[in-house]
């Protein structure tokens, strides 16, 4: 293998491991975006469950009192 054959193979290395590299960037950036959504939406999906909770909770109080004014009646 000639010099200049070494010098090509190894350009060809150094830029399929720029490549590389920016792809392992892009992923890791794609990662922490992912996280952080799923952190947003599990934040979300418990205040939805929590309001949903209060929601019934009012709703059960609302029957039984409604209950009680038809028995009194």
């Amino acid at each position: 293998m000639g010099e200049s054959d070494m010098k090509t193979e190894l350009d060809a290395l150094s830029t399929a491991m720029d490549r590389a590299m920016e792809v392992l960037r892009t992923l890791r950036e794609e990662n922490e975006s992912l996280r952080h959504s799923r952190e947003q939406i599990a934040a979300e999906r418990a205040q939805l469950l929590s309001r949903n909770e209060l929601a019934r909770t009012r709703v059960e109080a609302m029957i039984e009192r409604l209950k009680a004014l038809e028995n009194a009646g």
